[in-house]
């Protein structure tokens, strides 16, 4: 690990260190709800982020594996099974689900790979809305017991997981792979670099982490339809949060969550009808003049400091010339 890499797991650790404190800081419930909405958001953007914006493979069916993993996790979890345990097993069906799908799905190329994950999501939903029509609330026990700081600390910590994990994952022989394919599959097949494996691996963790922010909503919620986590919101959110910060980057995911969740309260708020509208304008403006998402205006951003700030020569060239102007002409 150099340097960058170093500071980066440090300032990730101290950030969720300083997050923390927040339930002991503050009495108002709406900032804890909040926080854990970005936080299961985070990790639906950054485990998209992996299929999506390393791997390049559109997928537009991420609400599957969400869901799968907050039915498997929140069935387990009612019926006495451990919270680890529930939610473990809640992240690995839907790795076993991708491992089904993913090699007649990667035969598909481009918008009908896209269209292809689209309509598995949709026969999830519906088969799900048919089984399962009843709402899932905790026990009487539980919700006399119900408290947001564990849920709280539950969130933050998968949290970290994912955004560790997708880091490693960026840094590493895989990740490097995964590029590769995204950038031109047969010219990575003719290097040694197989397509399908490092397609399937980076959809099994997609999945995997998509589960697994399945498991913290089911642990979150006290009550919800069972079929709402495979609604196709949750992967058009996923995919609108890492196009506005920044597809096949660690952070940009992470900033279009945090961003995308706290204008669509703002928005929810104010402009109850008209917040899609405004969101989807919003999405097309950065697609078009910020197709790196907002983390291109950093980059920018740095391009204009180079440029203004002198070179090093040119500055030791510029205060030696100043000093042989300075000097007292000899007479």
């Amino acid at each position: 690990m150099n340097r960058r890499d170093i500071a980066f797991v440090v300032s990730a650790l101290i950030i969720a260190a300083a997050l923390a404190v927040v339930p002991s800081i503050t009495v108002k419930e709406s900032v804890i709800n909040l926080l854990v909405l970005v936080y299961i958001y985070v990790m639906m953007a950054s485990s998209w982020n992996i299929i999506g914006g390393i791997a390049g493979q559109v997928n537009l069916g991420h609400a599957a594996f969400f869901g799968l993993g907050s039915l498997v996790s929140r069935i387990l979890w009612t019926k006495g099974w451990p919270l680890s345990v529930s939610m473990i097993l809640g992240a690995l069906v839907p790795v076993a689900f991708a491992l089904i799908i993913g090699a007649p799905s990667f035969k598909l190329r481009g918008v009908y790979f896209a269209i292809g994950t689209l309509a598995m999501a949709q026969i999830l939903f519906i088969t799900t809305r048919n089984l399962f029509p009843m709402i899932s609330s905790l026990p009487k026990e539980a919700l006399a017991t119900y408290s947001l700081a564990p849920r709280y600390y539950v969130a933050l910590g998968m949290t970290l997981l994912t955004v560790l994990v997708v880091f490693w994952l960026s840094r590493s022989r895989w990740g490097l792979g995964m590029v590769a394919v995204r950038e031109e599959a047969n010219a990575a097949e003719s290097l040694g670099v197989s397509a399908l494996q490092h397609k399937l691996l980076a959809l099994c963790l997609s999945a995997f982490f998509a589960g697994l922010a399945g498991g913290v909503f089911a642990y979150y919620s006290a009550g919800y339809y069972l079929f709402f986590p495979f609604f196709p919101t949750w992967t058009f959110d996923a995919v609108m949060a890492t196009y506005i910060g920044g597809t096949g980057t660690v952070i940009g995911p992470i900033i279009g969550a945090v961003f995308y969740v706290l204008v669509k309260e703002i928005l929810a708020l104010r402009f109850v009808e008209l917040h899609p509208f405004i969101f989807g304008t919003l999405f097309i403006l950065v697609v078009l003049f910020l197709p790196g998402g907002m983390i291109q205006i950093w980059s920018r951003l740095r391009r204009l400091f180079r440029r203004a700030a002198p070179a090093p020569s040119e500055e030791k060239a510029m205060s030696e010339s100043d000093m042989v102007h300075d000097r007292p002409a000899v007479e």
